[in-house]
């Protein structure tokens, strides 16, 4: 099992989902946790308080990363708080589905805002404290959406498919100071967003997924882990796909 004993974790939208299960597998195998959400606190404090069971220190920040001096104020707050900043896992992200005739233009802004803008913003400020350490692991949470598009998910699609090639820049400018950058893409993911789906609708999707079931969070949070750890100490600029073979 990937240990990451004593690293510092960010982890943005980690009151639920799977922002949920990547902050508490990450306190499980030693770090320390930040999570950040924008209007649930109740439901923020109850991650705190799983991930604190595992005797590390956890808490919650209310930041829209979306917004670039809240990203900043969040990374200068989190690095007073923990005494540093390790892991940045990019995974806050939104749906605005339509299709391109009937889709405004304030659900295109506000799903790149989240999904993409807030990983610039962040990425941007969490590098300088990486680079001054010389080490780091930025982990950003893209999907298979990203990779071959979706019908009326086009701002989605967008926003994934750029989370992507922010990842393989990233890794390439910040290699020499020893910061790898890698993305995950999973596929469908046992949620609250997948379970108001109607049983036809997700008979669909399992018809397209070789593994013929949905992934549970934390197995997308197992990727995180090993990405944040020393043992992927040679990976970098990656995509790895978790999503039961449904992109072969």
């Amino acid at each position: 099992m990937c240990k990451v004993p004593g690293k510092i974790s960010l982890v943005t939208g980690g009151s639920r989902g799977i922002g949920a299960a990547i902050a508490e597998k990450l306190a499980k195998n030693g770090s320390h946790v930040a999570i950040t959400y924008v209007s649930s606190p109740e439901k923020a404090q109850e991650v705190v308080n799983r991930c604190e069971a595992f005797g590390v220190k956890a808490k919650a920040y209310q930041s829209n990363a979306a917004i670039y001096l809240e990203a900043e104020q969040l990374i200068q707050q989190v690095i007073a708080d923990f005494g540093g900043l390790d892991v940045l896992v990019n995974n806050a992200g939104i749906t605005k589905d339509n299709l391109i005739l009937r889709m405004t233009e304030e659900q295109w802004d506000q799903v790149i805002n989240t999904n993409l803008k807030s990983c610039f913003n962040l990425t941007k400020h969490v590098a300088k404290q990486m680079m001054k350490s010389r080490s780091g692991s930025i982990i950003n949470i893209s999907s298979v959406v990203g990779e071959f598009g979706n019908a009326g998910q086009s701002n989605y699609a967008a926003s994934k498919a750029g989370m992507i090639g922010f990842t393989k820049s990233m890794a390439k400018e910040l290699a020499s100071r020893n910061i790898r950058c890698n993305a995950i893409a999973p596929g469908f993911i046992e949620t609250e967003m997948t379970h108001v789906l109607d049983e036809k609708t997700k008979e669909l999707f399992l018809k397209n997924i070789p593994l013929g079931r949905l992934a549970r969070p934390d197995e997308v949070a197992d990727v995180v882990t090993f990405l944040a750890s020393e043992q992927s100490s040679y990976v970098t600029g990656q995509v790895i796909s978790v999503c039961g073979g449904l992109n072969i």
